[in-house]
């Protein structure tokens, strides 16, 4: 039943292409091995391009969470593809310390000019936040200023004017 549960799963998660290979196994753990072996490489190109795409991304007009949460998603493919090795040392902390700057970093450069200012400010700090910190810095100074990058102007409203004429009658002018 498991083994059922497993292969279904399976198969209603990959393409079409490989579905058609697949659809007459019988285990899952078969099936399994079988795209692990052939799809699971990763090599420097790999790598590369990853690293390349976090490092030319930019907000570029996307709403500020849109741009937050695609970083975020490369960083973790980033991260999940290349380890450091595990250690309890202090060291441990540093790294990860400095992981954190760099994210940072690229979070702020890659920020649209509209925010230079709360970048400026955000810089400024010591110590630096983290990059959730910052980005919840940054989202709550968009909300308060009502800021949206890509927001549309909004359409000019009609105005009308009540006057009294000469004689005392009502002209009524829009604009």
């Amino acid at each position: 039943m498991c083994n059922s549960m497993v292969l279904t799963w399976i198969l209603n998660s990959i393409s079409a292409e490989l579905f058609a290979g697949q659809v007459f196994s019988k285990y899952a753990s078969v099936v399994w091995a079988d795209l692990q072996e052939t799809y699971d490489k990763v090599d420097g190109s790999v790598t590369f391009n990853l690293h390349k795409s976090i490092n030319s991304l930019s907000q570029n007009g996307m709403h500020l969470s849109d741009y937050y949460h695609k970083l975020n998603s490369l960083w973790r493919q980033f991260d999940a593809l290349t380890s450091l090795p595990t250690c309890s040392c202090i060291a441990k902390k540093e790294i990860e310390k400095h992981n954190q700057l760099i994210k940072l970093m690229q979070f702020l450069m890659g920020l649209d000019d509209v925010y230079l200012p709360i970048r400026s400010n955000i810089l400024t700090r010591d110590p630096l936040p983290s990059v959730k910190s910052a980005f919840a810095i940054i989202s709550g100074e968009e909300s308060h200023r009502g800021v949206a990058s890509n927001s549309t102007p909004s359409k000019p409203h009609a105005t009308a004017f009540v006057s009294k004429g000469f004689d005392n009658k009502k002209l009524v002018e829009v604009s």
